[in-house]
């Protein structure tokens, strides 16, 4: 079914597309409107999602041509929560969060991940400007949510996380953040201040072209259940330890 006349002239101008060379490009969406409700938190974010496209010389209209045709809902798509004046803004806090289906949409206790996103919005809507990355494909470090339900069960048997992600036959850490990297070039110019327990994480990203100058740790929602994860990431992954751990109920 085509688009009519109107329709696009809607939506154009809130389209960019993304080119580097040598790369795909990457059409960005937004901002959209976003207010946003968890029990006593509130605020409104600015939200945009992006498309990786296949082949060469897209166009604004093609794409919204070819949307009907794209089956995208059996792929995944990435999106970007912005707070405040983030392109102008001095200083901005910035959030690279990975999907995660269980922690993020189930409140699963066996991480740390849906408090890390929820804290995120927080922090940034306290401090007044920053953005939070939702990285669609980054389930279970870049395995997949079907295989992360696979390492789930190796993790019962008393592997840790790196443990059973190799034993599945994959790196510990397959995650890649170039189209975010991307994304971010396109909203703002000046370096941003990363929020992560990993150190070495703020290191990869920055030989990868983020521009950032600082991080600020998050450490938070310490379970018994979570408390063995955790500790891997410290052990195994680099991640700053916890000074004071305190267990939630």
């Amino acid at each position: 079914m085509k688009i009519n006349e109107q329709t696009k002239s809607i939506l154009i101008d809130k389209m960019t597309i993304l080119k580097t060379p040598g790369k795909a490009d990457i059409c960005l969406v937004g901002p959209v409107k976003l207010p946003v409700e968890q029990g006593d938190f509130s605020a409104v974010f600015q939200w945009y999602t992006w498309l990786e496209l296949d082949g060469a010389n897209h166009d604004k209209e093609a794409v919204l041509e070819s949307l009907s045709d794209a089956n995208l809902a059996f792929g995944q798509q990435s999106s970007v929560l912005v707070y405040g004046d983030f392109k102008e803004s001095e200083n901005a806090l910035v959030r690279m969060h990975s999907i995660c289906h269980t922690g993020d949409i189930f409140g699963s206790k066996r991480c740390d991940c849906g408090y890390q996103l929820h804290q995120s919005m927080k922090m940034i809507a306290e401090h007044g400007c920053g953005a939070i990355f939702y990285l669609a494909d980054h389930e279970g470090r870049g395995i997949g949510l079907f295989s992360k339900s696979l390492a789930y069960l190796l993790q019962q048997e008393g592997y840790d996380t790196v443990e059973a992600n190799q034993a599945l036959g994959f790196e510990d850490d397959t995650r890649s953040y170039e189209g975010a990297i991307r994304v971010l070039r396109e909203l703002r110019e000046n370096p941003v201040t990363l929020i992560t327990n990993n150190p070495k994480k703020l290191d990869a990203l920055m030989k990868h072209g983020l521009a950032a100058k600082d991080h600020i740790p998050l450490w938070g929602g310490l379970t018994e259940d979570n408390s063995f994860y955790l500790d891997t990431k410290v052990k195994k992954s680099g991640h700053i330890p916890l000074q004071k751990p305190t267990f939630i109920v």
